[in-house]
């Protein structure tokens, strides 16, 4: 047996206060002919496993297993899970819980979220400087500024060559120990893009374009779209810095996007891709053991038919929010001055109606929802309350939201992915999900 074996059994030996159960490691190991190596917080058992030949199972064959007793470990583990299969590779966290465990399909995420950067960095600055301390890099993600291109939002996603780097790099980055250009960052993991099959994709004729200036119009862009081939735009829908384009012909939509592709339009240069179909079913799906089945990074536009009327949901990859600890990509950047005047004796104050405003006097997402439905001349939104139990007794909360189109008389229902312990923040949540796919 390596020596390193050893030191990993005996040392879990020390861990578990017994010498018996190193001995049971050791015996796991002798009668399996796997290898064992503990590094970086966490141990790990085969990968690949003995006589093992070809490159490692491919992405989709790994689960996450939680919630584990603290006093099991490898012995005790591998029979269980050798049930189910061949196992590839173990690896065991060195901080457990102590409830049931609960077991999902790994998401096997490769992407970081990095928020609080400074605005002035540019994508190459960023790469540098998380290449410095951490492995595996392979690209960065930077979104420009809605109101300035010569500036980022404020995050950024980094791409890793591996769910193992991505995972490690974030252990690297913890706040506080990692401090680039003298500021301290946010570290998360970013909401895995989703995996669309072929055939859907193969159906898609609807255009994401992002970094569009805001004083770009829907008009403008059609007309941009259909100078290579008059006629062939459906309509077009813009939401402040990105927009939707709809084609009435899969083909003129795969051509345009070929051609439109980092054209400029009023200077901004465009980014244009197929946008990707929601699946409504899935997207609805609560999963209430601790796991909720996260949002695509990027979830756009696709139309889908509701009681017979063909709507638009989108989710535009843009500015992380937080929200119950998570980060996930939200609504585009909208800059609000938050502040305080005082009433001084005299002063004119004019009766408005709150619909006479423009989107930046908004901070809340409900009331931005009402606004939003008012410009389309929609019905108010409806709030839906719902409850459930967690496991430890908390009462945990949702909102569905009806969205009822006074023109076609069509209702369009939409729920997060999220619990909230408050009812604030339950229906804030709701509002803001909502935005995200109309």
């Amino acid at each position: 047996m390596h020596e390193e074996n050893k030191a990993a059994a005996n040392g879990c030996g020390r861990i578990q206060s017994g010498a018996q159960n190193g001995a049971a490691l050791l015996a796991l190991m002798e009668k399996t002919g796997y290898s064992m190596i503990q590094q970086n917080g966490q141990r790990k058992f085969g990968g690949p496993p003995p006589g093992w030949e070809g490159p490692p199972p491919p992405r989709g064959c790994e689960v996450f297993v939680g919630k584990i007793p603290r006093d099991m470990y490898e012995d005790e583990l591998v029979p269980v899970f050798e049930r189910a299969g061949k196992i590839y590779e173990l690896r065991l966290m060195m901080e457990f819980s102590g409830k049931f465990i609960g077991v999902c399909v790994s998401l096997d995420n490769c992407r970081l979220f990095i928020g609080a950067i400074p605005k002035d960095k540019k994508k190459e600055e960023i790469m540098n400087e998380m290449k410095k301390v951490t492995e595996g890099v392979v690209d960065v993600i930077v979104y420009p500024n809605a109101t300035d291109k010569t500036k980022n939002r404020g995050f950024a996603f980094v791409e890793y060559e591996s769910h193992r780097a991505a995972a490690m790099a974030r252990r690297r980055l913890i706040p506080g120990t990692f401090q680039p250009w003298g500021h301290t960052i946010q570290v998360d993991w970013a909401d895995p893009e989703k995996v669309v099959d072929e055939e859907t994709m193969q159906r898609v004729k609807v255009l994401y374009v992002r970094n569009l200036m805001i004083s770009t119009t829907e008009d403008k862009i059609k007309a941009e779209f259909n100078k290579f081939k008059p006629g062939v735009v459906e309509r077009v829908k813009k939401l402040r810095d990105y927009a939707f384009v709809h084609f009435f012909h899969r083909e003129d939509a795969v051509a345009a996007m070929s051609i439109m592709n980092g054209k400029c339009i009023d200077g901004a240069s465009i980014e244009v891709t197929l946008a990707k179909p929601v699946n409504k079913e899935s997207s609805w799906k609560q999963h209430f053991n601790g796991q909720i089945s996260p949002s695509s990074e990027n979830l756009l536009g696709f139309p889908i038919k509701v009681d017979g009327t063909q709507k638009s949901l989108g989710k535009p990859a843009s500015l992380s929010v937080r929200l119950n600890g998570q980060h996930s990509p939200g609504p585009p950047e909208v800059e609000v001055e938050r502040s305080t005047y005082p009433i001084f004796p005299g002063i004119k104050l004019t009766p408005i109606s709150m619909y006479s405003l423009k989107l930046n006097h908004f901070s809340s997402a409900v009331m931005h929802l009402d606004y939003f439905c008012h410009k389309n001349s929609w019905a108010p939104p409806e709030y839906c309350l719902y409850s459930t139990t967690s496991q430890d007794g908390k009462i945990l909360l949702v909102y569905k939201v009806l969205i009822s189109s006074i023109a076609d008389d069509s209702q369009t229902y939409f729920m997060p992915e999220k619990l909230c312990t408050t009812v604030e923040d339950a229906k804030e949540l709701a509002a803001q999900f909502t935005l995200l796919h109309l």
